[in-house]
């Protein structure tokens, strides 16, 4: 039986992957300095949350439609939504005041793809889920390859569960922290067409 497209779309609560938040705001002129006061503190409540991934700003430019845009990441919708409706959130949003004009953008984005954002590209800009499963399938098989060639000896006698969970961990934060976002920049032109 063919399933609906609502039925292949849903996922299992803690299933969806990453979570991607993005808020785009104008700040009044003469704010500036009070408003990245505002963000740093707001940044840093922020990290002390459970599954809290980072946090990158964007100052206003050309590619940001002038405007200061606050990107941040969850590991899981449900941690994103306890920060979102923490008291906290709430305070912080209420020391906003007159910094800002008109109303704020928010937009989202789950799974794998929060490997290829780029910060200075909008945040529901994706590349295709050929493109990505191709860079994914190259960047994983190289990593692994290279791990187990290298840490071979070291590894050597270890049960094999032990094997694995060691090179998937160290494979896991190269690639967050160190090569999708050089290979991403590297590959952009390729990879948003």
């Amino acid at each position: 039986m063919k399933q609906s497209l609502c039925e292949q779309l849903l996922t299992k609560p803690g299933d969806e992957g990453a979570i991607t938040v993005s808020i785009s705001r104008h700040v009044k002129p003469g704010y500036e300095a009070q408003y990245e006061l505002w963000i740093s503190g707001v940044i840093e409540a922020a990290s002390t949350y459970p599954g809290h991934l980072g946090t990158n700003v964007l100052r206003p430019g050309p590619t940001t439609n002038h405007e200061y845009v606050l990107i941040y990441r969850f590991d899981s919708y449900s941690n994103c939504q306890t920060w979102e409706k923490s008291s906290l959130r709430q305070a912080w949003l209420e020391k906003l005041g007159d910094m800002v004009e008109g109303d704020s953008v928010m937009r989202r984005g789950t799974g794998l793809e929060f490997w290829f954002d780029l910060p200075e590209l909008p945040v529901q800009k994706h590349p295709s889920p050929h493109k990505m499963a191709l860079v994914l399938i190259t960047v994983v098989y190289s990593l692994v390859l290279m791990f187990n060639i290298m840490l071979e000896p070291l590894l050597e006698g270890m049960p094999l569960w032990q094997h694995v969970l060691v090179i998937v961990v160290l494979q896991v934060l190269l690639m967050t922290y160190l090569v999708m976002p050089r290979v991403t920049r590297l590959l952009k032109h390729w990879l948003y067409k």
